[in-house]
């Protein structure tokens, strides 16, 4: 790939998404890139470059902040994040929330859904605990695409096998079509999706008590990360959880968030002076 072309595709992604990407990740472009040329009927990367430096296409411009953003993700991921909900946020919350008995959880990039759908089975499991509850989840992600597959709730033999227990895949899914599995619809109501870019204003979403940002911050540069962090202080509760990957820290990033002692991956706002 030319210079000026990589330049002229990350400039893009990173303006649109916050995502950076560096020249020795031009291998991800092209690999990315290619079934967006085909879909709009070029044969080769250098043809979509030339199509995008012509008139101002919001659509392609769209399919490629698309493709470059799907990022990969599994049924309960890690399985510690879960542990810890069930162990340690939830009882924590329905102890502080016993007036209220209101929970919101926010889980930002979620992809096809797997990670939001992961979290309304664990409280789906701990529905006796939670009796009488209000747990709101919601899901989004900058990409319409994968929000729209996620709302249906079809994966295939594959995804099932990644990372979901056996027990939870019969008592919650049914087969469809050969090898697909759809969530009932007990556990997809209990997620409400929309199109969100983590760049934008973030007030309209609302407070959240939990927040999963996993696996994320890791593409952004250390302006964004500090900017995105701050603003979802903004909107968490002053005893919320904050969730990030195993390989992100807020530790010289943002003095808004403390790690939560002998928990990795679990940070809380630091209270106000």
């Amino acid at each position: 790939m030319k210079p000026e072309d990589f330049d002229l595709l990350s400039k893009l992604v990173r303006e649109r998404s916050g995502l950076v990407l560096t020249p020795d990740k031009s291998y991800l472009l092209e690999s990315r890139l290619m079934p967006v040329a085909r879909k709009v009927g070029v044969k080769a990367l250098d043809d979509l470059v030339v199509r995008l430096r012509g008139k101002a296409d919001a659509s392609l411009e769209r399919l490629i902040v698309d493709a470059m953003t799907t990022n990969e993700t599994l049924f309960f991921r890690d399985t510690k994040p879960f542990e810890q909900l069930r162990r340690l946020i939830l009882p924590g919350f329905l102890e502080r929330r016993a007036a209220k008995k209101h929970i919101r959880i926010w889980c930002a990039a979620a992809s096809t859904g797997q990670e939001p759908y992961s979290l309304a089975m664990c409280i789906k499991e701990e529905a006796d605990k939670l009796k009488g509850w209000r747990v709101e989840i919601v899901g989004t992600d900058i990409n319409i695409e994968v929000i729209e597959r996620a709302k249906a709730g079809v994966y295939s033999q594959f995804e099932v096998q990644r990372g979901l227990p056996i027990q939870m895949l019969v008592k919650y899914f049914k087969q469809i079509d050969g090898d697909k599995w759809q969530l009932g619809n007990e556990i997809r109501e209990m997620v409400k999706y929309s199109e969100f870019n983590l760049l934008a204003d973030m007030k309209p979403l609302g407070q959240f008590d939990i927040v999963f940002c996993r696996n994320v911050l890791i593409y952004f540069d250390q302006p964004t990360k500090s900017k995105v962090l701050d603003r979802i202080a903004d909107q968490l509760a002053e005893d919320g959880t904050l969730y990030l990957g195993g390989a992100e820290t807020v530790l010289g990033v943002t003095d808004r968030f403390e790690p939560v002692p002998g928990e990795r991956g679990l940070y809380r706002p630091v209270k106000k002076k």
